[in-house]
């Protein structure tokens, strides 16, 4: 007899569980439909409406170019924290190509090119939608402030020479200075050595950056992104950075930079 009360009271038990986590699930599912109309109502009206996404850009800055990708984590109906690795290339105002390589296989060197400089940035910050779209060919405005790790990259530029019939490939030093500023002395310089070399010589350069936007999204579908982004950065560096040789004919190096961008951006929001 106790053994068929214990054994009532362990079913009554398990069936009071299984019920609860019944009744749970039941009412989680109802809440996410609840959501998911009220997404669907947003949408039809113009707002933007997600849980999270996932975007893409590339940019076209005022001094290089480059790439990112962003995920962004929906925290109320405006505001969206945003995660951000961006790679971009940083170019010299001041670098101009030397087209005169010597050689019946010659290519185009950069005058007095030392060092190919990349930003690896690692950031977190925050989107804010001033504006709805309003319907579905609306276009969306949104604000974005971002900041974090940047990890300046120094590639070494190398240089294809012909010395006395051999071809080798040279960095900048003070012995070399002559033939990267475009006087040989009678060694052949035949161009640049290309994108090849000098990834096992990269110096890093650990610093900073900031960056502001305007992002005007213009895809009609709630679930896509299509949008042309403009805004400013800065970056600061501990140590200087040289992309020149430094000398007369060029500034001094720099630990920090101020770009303007120009970007497309593409992706998806559930």
């Amino acid at each position: 007899m106790k053994k068929l009360i214990v054994a009532s009271c362990l079913s009554f038990l398990a069936l009071s569980v299984v019920a609860q986590k019944n009744s749970s699930k039941a009412e989680k599912k109802l809440e996410k439909r609840k959501k998911e109309a009220a997404m669907i109502r947003q949408e039809e009206e113009g707002v933007l409406a997600y849980r999270k996404q996932n975007t893409f850009g590339l940019q076209l800055r005022t001094n290089g170019y480059g790439l990112f990708f962003e995920k962004g984590i929906n925290k109320t109906p405006r505001f969206t924290n945003l995660y951000l690795i961006e790679l971009t290339e940083v170019k010299h105002p001041k670098e101009r190509k030397n087209n005169d390589g010597q050689g019946a296989f010659s290519n185009s060197y950069i005058y007095g090119k030392e060092f190919n400089f990349y930003q690896l940035k690692l950031g977190f910050g925050q989107q804010y939608i001033f504006g709805q779209k309003g319907n579905k060919n609306g276009i969306a405005v949104m604000g974005i402030y971002e900041g974090g790790l940047s990890l300046g990259l120094l590639r070494p530029y190398h240089l294809d020479i012909d010395d006395n019939g051999t071809k080798r490939s040279i960095t900048y030093s003070g012995a070399d200075s002559a033939k990267f500023l475009g006087n040989g002395g009678g060694v052949k310089v035949l161009g640049s050595s290309g994108l090849s070399k000098g990834w096992n010589e990269i110096k890093v350069r650990p610093g900073a950056f900031v960056k502001a936007a305007l992002r005007f999204d213009f895809n009609k579908y709630n679930e896509k992104v299509q949008a042309i982004q403009i805004g400013l950065s800065l970056e600061a560096y501990l140590k200087k950075i040289n992309i020149l040789v430094a000398g007369p004919d060029f500034p001094k190096p720099k630990n920090m930079f101020v770009e303007g961008h120009l970007a497309f951006v593409f992706g998806n929001r559930k």
